[in-house]
This record gives structure tokens, sequence and C-alpha cells, in this order.
């Protein structure tokens, strides 16, 4: 009775849950499978693997998965090399590291809209942007990025809200550093590389193993920068995996093909979930 007792009580919370998680998905594989088009009504009844085969042959969809691939690479890169220094900067003590350390984490707390919005009005218009005026100051012609360059500007907009996350958890981990061997370092004569090579870097491993699973499955649902600022575009040069299935839910009204798009993110991101997983694992049994 005694152990009969927790498992009892602890019974409605896992139901809940089973139930927040299995009917979510169990409807999107019914709906998956069947033919609903909201533009077409009529056309109804079994569609087998017709949703798969029409989305994966849509001619956005490699070059939305290679976006998607470009972005999550990119963007994981620049927050943890510059996280990793940015942290190293601000790990030694200096007036006002408090404050500096809050504002340097601060843009992690602007939801993704009003991040887009701030980039796309504030810094990269061509006419009155930040960036647009630097150029002019220089004498040189401003760019409309989110035109000619519209997935590496989408790369720098989530890269700069996802930087502060990195660069908390790098500041955090440095903090657990042995203060001793980095003494017994320097007094050996090694140098900032050396130390940097022999000391920090194993030591930032766990938390870089864990800052790059966190990122990656988050990342793979980037959405509302894209739909705020490029909608996509021009053509499907801004496209990712979650603004295809929102083309095909919300734009072409076709809820089977954005189902079957939508299962075929969700095998994405546990097959990345996966590698990473045991990837932190192995970093975790050193």
């Amino acid at each position: 009775m005694k152990r009969l007792l927790p498992r009892l009580l602890m019974t409605p919370a896992v139901a809940s849950l089973l139930l927040w998680m299995l009917v979510p998905l169990g409807m999107t594989i019914y709906f998956s499978v069947i033919r609903f088009n909201l533009l077409n009504p009529e056309e109804s009844g079994f569609a087998g693997l017709e949703n798969y085969e029409f989305f994966v042959t849509d001619p956005s969809f490699w070059p939305a998965v290679t976006n998607t691939i470009w972005l999550l690479g990119s963007v994981i890169l620049i927050t943890v090399v510059l996280g990793v220094l940015i942290a190293l900067l601000t790990n030694e003590p200096f007036p006002g590291r408090g404050l500096v350390r809050i504002l340097l984490i601060s843009p992690f707390f602007v939801m993704p809209t009003v991040n887009a919005l701030l980039w796309k009005h504030m810094m990269m218009n061509p006419i009155y942007g930040v960036l647009a005026q630097v150029w002019q100051f220089f004498g040189a012609a401003p760019v409309d990025w989110l035109t000619d360059f519209p997935l590496f500007s989408i790369i720098i907009i989530v890269a700069w809200q996802w930087l502060p996350f990195a660069t908390l958890i790098f500041m955090t981990s440095l903090q657990s550093m042995d203060r001793e061997q980095l003494e017994a370092a320097r007094m050996d004569g090694a140098n900032f590389f050396q130390q940097f090579r022999y000391l920090y870097l194993p030591h930032l491993g766990r938390s870089v193993a864990v800052v790059v699973m966190i990122e990656l499955i988050f990342l793979l649902s980037v959405f509302a920068e894209i739909y705020t600022t490029t909608a996509g575009g021009p053509g499907d040069a801004s496209t990712n995996v979650a603004f295809l299935i929102f083309q095909q839910a919300l734009l072409n009204f076709d809820a089977g093909v954005a189902s079957a798009g939508a299962l075929f993110a969700v095998v994405l991101a546990n097959i990345a979930a996966i590698f990473m997983i045991r990837l932190v694992g192995k970093n975790l049994d050193k």
C-alpha cells in the first residue's frame, strides 16, 4: 500500500501530461493521412501517404531544409564562439561588471517578434536604419539587407537573441573553475592561449554541449523572425521548414499536407535531440 499510494497520487499529473502530448500528436497523425483542404471541402477521405509525398516533392521543400540547416549551423557557431569570448572577457573582476552582465543577457528576454521588428526597422532599414547611416558615413551605398541577404539577415537577428543565453551559460560555468589551477598555470609561465586551450576549453566542454543541444532543438522552430521580416522571401531564400508548414496550413489552407510537414519536423527534431543527448551524455561521463 505504501508503494501504491505515491503512484496513485502521481497518476493525475502523468495522465494529464500524456493527454497533453498524445492527443495533439494523434490528431496530427490523423489529419496527415486524410484529405483536408479548406478550399476544397468536398474532397475528403483517406489519402494514405499522398500528403507526405506532396510535402516532400514541394519545390520549396529542399530549399527550406537547406535554409534550416544553414540557420542552425550558423547561429550555433556564432553564439558558441562569441559566447565563450564574451564570457572570458567578463570573467575577470572590473568596475561595473554586474551591470555589464545584466546588459549582456537582456536581449534574450526580448520577444522574437519585437526582436525582428527592431532589426527590420531600426538596424537594417536601407533608408533610416543604423547600418544604412554607418554605410553613408563612410561614403558607401546602403544595403537592403532583408532583400539582398535575407537568410544572412535572419541568422544575425536570431543569433543576436540567442547569444545572451549562451553567454549566461558560459559565464556560470566559468564561475566554478579551479582558481588555484589557473594561478598555478600562470606561475608556470602559461600564456593566455595555453590556458584557453588546456584549461578553459576542457572546462567549458559540457556547457558547450548543453548550449548546442538546447539551441538545436529550439532553432528548428524559428518562425516569428522570418514571418515578421522577409515572409520567407524573396522566393524561397529565407524559408525554413517551420515557415513552409505555415504556408501549407494558413496560406494554402491544406491541413493534411501541413500535418504531414509537422510530423516531418517532429521526426527531424527527435533525430537531432537523440544525437545531441548522446553527445551531452558522453561529455558528462568524462
